[in-house]
């Protein structure tokens, strides 16, 4: 499955916003935009979320900004 993620960095804490449509998201994000730790906490949510090992979600396309693909 690939999602598209509207992804809101240094929130108070990880969550699931709202669905703009069945494959986007948006979700705000508990870490800081820098060396990747956003990244990691977007992985480790959606793992938990989806209740997948952490190995099987990818982020596709977007590491650097705040529209990502992700593929679980």
């Amino acid at each position: 499955m690939l999602l598209t993620i509207h992804a809101t960095p240094n929130a108070k804490k990880t969550e699931i916003t709202g669905w703009l449509d069945d494959n986007t998201v948006k979700i705000k994000i508990a870490a800081p935009p820098r060396e990747g730790k956003a990244n990691e906490e977007l992985i480790r949510f959606l793992a938990e979320y989806y209740k997948k090992p952490k190995s099987t979600i990818k982020i596709v396309r977007g590491l650097g900004t705040k529209i990502k693909q992700v593929e679980v």
